[in-house]
């Protein structure tokens, strides 16, 4: 239901008017306006677009993870599986893999004609910022609902006046500004943009849109919403049977209300198919989906201090619920990452029943012995920014609606939280944009594009992970990594550690392997070295996945993990 009609769900032709005290008030037009909505969009689009241009020109996106959504989405293209050789030769998974059976998120195969118009990684770097600015409307839409009418029925607070006036209108006309410009530029999606490409690109508007639609009472979108998150990441199933639970309180009957004593029964139907719904998804697309396309249920568990699955986690935490706590702060950059989350917003998600969706995410990334997940330098604090904007607003306008003094605080705290917010995404990933040195690659980095185009188009390769997105499109490629391929060329670097090495040392010494064993070095230049194989001979310890491969695990370098601010 567009905001811009004026027209509140109760005052439709065809819908019983809701008794006064219940019916919201619906500003129109002048809150949201389609010019101010359209700038606001384009800004976060440019923002985040150039972030992801800035990594691309830079030479800092690596084959993980842009160069394994570009062979996906290519597959899609060309009516096939999502197959992508960069994963499935780096962690040894079987032929018959795709990456379905790694994250289930067949929702990837919508950007299918994107590639029809240009097959190109930089093509998901686009993407994914038009798909994350699309959230700006649905953010400068949330922020109407939670000033016009305060949400989870406001216990306590004095119904806002139905009858609009001007100084009204300009306040909710300012904070839908002010949480578009926050969400475009806030940090976590300008960190999604750094990352190039990630499920999340779908993930973020698609929450948006579900909270917007329960907000609105619009549940059959909101419903619509869920279903499209549990084909965006296995998952999100649990976010989406959170938000049932609280689709679930705040429909409840509330006896001491007028005209809400039977509560909302359309909300009660729909959050109680959520709550179940989502989580049967994941399940489902955890123990079914993702083995049928070849991947292994419990590959992403990195819950080894609470249990080795799910099973006897679950029966540790019922004998020593204490456990949760103490691998939830046994690393000091855990709770660091949770008052960021909640700090850098002054605590005011904490003072809204929405950010309870949080939790299941959340849990995943503290209780996680993986350290790639504790830093807010990767894509996934994006999944939980629109939760936690959203929370915001409703605590913001929970103290907007209750006048006098309350009213002075929510401007206040208001203010510093646009502050706090658009300083951390300035400072954390928007300095670089106006940096031209930035845009410029390193002297290594630049000497791997320039190795790469002495390789001619379709031949078997295995190249440096920050060089294969600039192969990928052209060539047969894999992952140069800690197991010899036997491909025709490797382009590696020699003085310069990069994923998935845990030292510099091993790439010199795969260097020499192949150098003894029928490989010629034909371009060598700022530590980037360029080998063609010149004999059949056998490279000891070389392999290729098949049939029989048993998937391995990523060995996480020593150095990850200690700095909340840097991946």
């Amino acid at each position: 239901m567009p905001v811009e009609t004026g027209l509140s769900p109760s005052t439709r032709p065809g819908r019983p008017l809701l008794p006064r005290a219940v019916r919201p008030f619906t500003p129109g037009a002048g809150a949201l306006s389609g010019r101010r909505t359209a700038v606001l969009t384009l800004l976060s689009f440019a923002v985040v677009a150039a972030c992801g241009l800035q990594q691309w020109s830079a030479v800092l996106l690596g084959g993980f993870d842009l160069g394994i959504f570009h062979q996906g989405v290519a597959g899609y293209a060309h009516l096939g599986l999502p197959v992508s050789p960069v994963k499935s030769y780096h962690h040894e998974f079987p032929p018959e893999f795709s990456l379905l059976g790694d994250h289930f998120s067949p929702i990837l195969a919508a950007l299918a004609p994107l590639y029809w118009i240009w097959e190109d990684p930089r093509t998901l770097i686009l993407g994914q910022a038009l798909l994350l600015a699309a959230g700006v409307p649905l953010i400068r839409r949330i922020a109407v609902h939670c000033f016009t009418r305060p949400a989870d029925g406001a216990e306590g607070a004095a119904e806002l006046d139905l009858a609009p006036d001007p100084a009204q209108l300009r306040i909710v006309r300012l904070v839908a500004d002010l949480a578009g410009l926050v969400y475009g530029l806030g940090w976590p999606l300008l960190a999604a943009g750094r990352g190039g490409f990630h499920e999340v690109a779908f993930a973020v508007p698609l929450i948006l849109l579900m909270l917007e639609r329960g907000l609105a009472r619009r549940y059959g979108t909101a419903a619509l919403a869920a279903a499209l998150l549990c084909a965006t990441k296995e998952d999100l199933g649990l976010l989406v049977g959170v938000y049932g639970l609280v689709l679930l309180w705040r429909s409840r009957p509330r006896g001491d209300r007028r005209g809400d004593r039977a509560g909302d029964r359309r909300g009660l139907a729909y959050g109680a198919g959520l709550l179940i719904g989502g989580p049967l998804a994941s399940a489902l697309a955890i123990v079914w989906l993702i083995p049928a396309m070849g991947g292994q249920p419990d590959y992403y568990w990195v819950y080894g201090p609470i249990g080795p699955n799910a099973g006897e986690a679950l029966t540790n935490l019922l004998g020593d619920p204490l456990l949760l706590v103490q691998v939830a702060t046994n690393a000091t950059i855990k709770p660091l990452l949770v008052l960021w989350l909640f700090g850098t917003l002054l605590l005011l998600p904490l003072r809204s029943a929405t950010t309870l969706c949080l939790l299941p995410l959340l849990a995943e990334r503290v209780l996680s012995d993986n350290p790639n997940h504790w830093s807010i330098a990767h894509h996934y604090d994006a999944f939980l920014w629109p939760v936690l904007l959203t929370a915001t607003l409703e605590a913001l306008g929970h103290l907007y609606a209750r006048g006098g003094a309350r009213r002075r605080t929510a401007y206040g705290l208001g203010t510093a939280t646009v502050a706090i917010a658009l300083l951390a995404g300035l400072l954390l990933n928007g300095i670089g944009l106006l940096t031209p040195a930035s845009w410029r690659p390193s002297a290594s980095s630049a000497a791997l594009v320039r190795g790469a185009a002495q390789i001619p188009d379709g031949a078997l390769v295995e190249a440096d992970n920050q060089v294969v997105p600039r192969l990928v499109g052209r060539t047969d490629v894999v992952l140069v990594d800690g197991v010899p391929r036997g491909r025709d060329y490797v382009l590696i670097r020699s003085d310069t550690r990069t994923f998935p090495f845990q030292t510099s040392a091993e790439q010199a010494e795969r260097i020499d392997l192949l150098l003894a064993h029928g490989y010629r070095q034909v371009w060598a230049e700022q530590g980037v070295v360029l080998l063609h194989r010149e004999s059949d001979e056998p490279v000891p310890g070389a392999r290729v996945p098949g049939d029989g491969s048993t998937p391995v695990k990523e060995i996480v370098p020593s150095d990850v993990g200690h700095n909340l601010f840097k991946g």
